[in-house]
């Protein structure tokens, strides 16, 4: 049995923690042994379950060209990239592509355009004629502030091309909706905290028939594992095996919790922010994922690869005090979707209308 050696930037966040488990799994079910470093500029509860599980921590900041010299000049089997945001990023990588037998880097599909240059970000978003494959025209790469709404997809494909362009075996993953324990912005928290906090009503836009692929951070790593195995330079897309609508998640997500909400499902005639969930999207987003499933790569069911990720936030909301909040509350992107006032006053609304 060989041994190979990952290195995995970001390695104890949602994406990253489960390519490591991916890789250590397949070394415990036999397959080739992999030595796994995963990067991140503080320890955590992540890291150190990682660590148990046979992972080697290594506390360093993705930026600092001295440590991914220290890390990846030595070689390295796989590297794999989940923080990376600009063309300054992916320029840091460069010199050390020729070092490593299969580098892997996390984008996403906030790439992609319409017709119209309309983008996931877009204030007017996208419309698209069927799946998006991998050939969908891209947003023009530009060095702008990764952070905000314009300028995250124009930083993406430029960090995208500068690796691609060098030659060396670089696979580019386009993820979206990403989900899984660890993550960031775990977007099922929208449903999680309202069973939380007994709602027996949940308004949903549209009929809860919008549709924004989901991705499985597990599916993330089962595909990396793939890509490791056979180097080469390309884009692919990866998401879950089919793409649920709003309301198909809504109601997996209560049914593993035991809760079944009143579904309230609003139609056009309802108020413009009534109803809006952070899948809600006016026409559907879909990824073709043909392009990775011919390395032999099954994408996960949401059903299923979701339930990692709802256990963690119910354990993660019953260890929050009293007078605390859970990690990812201070996220703008939380703010008012628990404003539960004018919910109420909608149903208020649709009541008075009935009657």
């Amino acid at each position: 049995m060989s041994t190979r050696r990952a290195v995995i930037l970001g390695g104890t966040g949602g994406i990253g923690s489960a390519v490591a488990r991916e890789l250590l799994d397949a070394s415990g079910r036999g397959g080739d042994d992999w030595q796994v470093e995963v990067v991140a500029r503080h320890g955590s509860p992540t890291a150190d379950a990682l660590t148990a599980a046979g992972a080697t921590f290594a506390p360093g900041d993705r930026r600092d060209t001295t440590v991914l010299r220290d890390l990846l000049r030595p070689g390295a089997d796989l590297l794999v990239d989940t923080v990376g945001l600009t063309r300054d990023d992916a320029l840091q990588l460069r010199p050390f592509l020729d070092d490593v037998g299969s580098t892997v880097f996390v984008s996403s599909k906030a790439v992609y355009v319409d017709e119209q240059g309309r983008h996931a970000n877009s204030t007017e978003k996208p419309v698209f004629g069927g799946a998006v494959t991998e050939g969908q025209p891209t947003i023009p790469a530009a060095d702008v502030d990764p952070t905000t709404r314009e300028g995250y997809g124009a930083a993406k494909v430029a960090a995208e091309q500068i690796l691609l362009d060098h030659g060396a075996p670089v696979t580019v993953l386009r993820p979206s909706k990403v989900h899984g324990p660890g993550i960031g912005r775990p977007r099922e928290w929208f449903v999680v905290r309202r069973v939380l906090d007994g709602r027996e009503r949940i308004l949903l836009a549209d009929r809860g028939r919008g549709v924004d692929h989901t991705t499985a951070a597990s599916g993330i790593g089962s595909l990396v594992r793939l890509v490791a195995d056979a180097p080469d330079r390309r884009i692919l897309n990866v998401a879950d095996d089919t793409a649920p609508s709003v309301l198909e998640i809504v109601r997996t997500i209560a049914g593993h919790l035991g809760h079944t909400f009143d579904e309230v499902l609003l139609d056009e005639n309802a108020p413009a922010f009534a109803g809006l969930t952070p899948w809600s999207s006016p026409t559907p987003f879909v990824l073709d994922t043909t392009a990775a499933r011919s390395l032999g790569w099954q994408p996960p069911r949401f059903e299923t690869a979701v339930v990692p990720e709802l256990d963690w936030l119910m354990e993660t909301a019953n260890q929050v005090p009293a007078d605390g909040d859970v990690p990812w509350a201070e996220d703008p992107f939380w703010e008012r979707m628990f404003d539960y006032g004018p919910e109420d006053a909608t149903l208020v609304l649709l009541s008075l209308g009935q009657d």
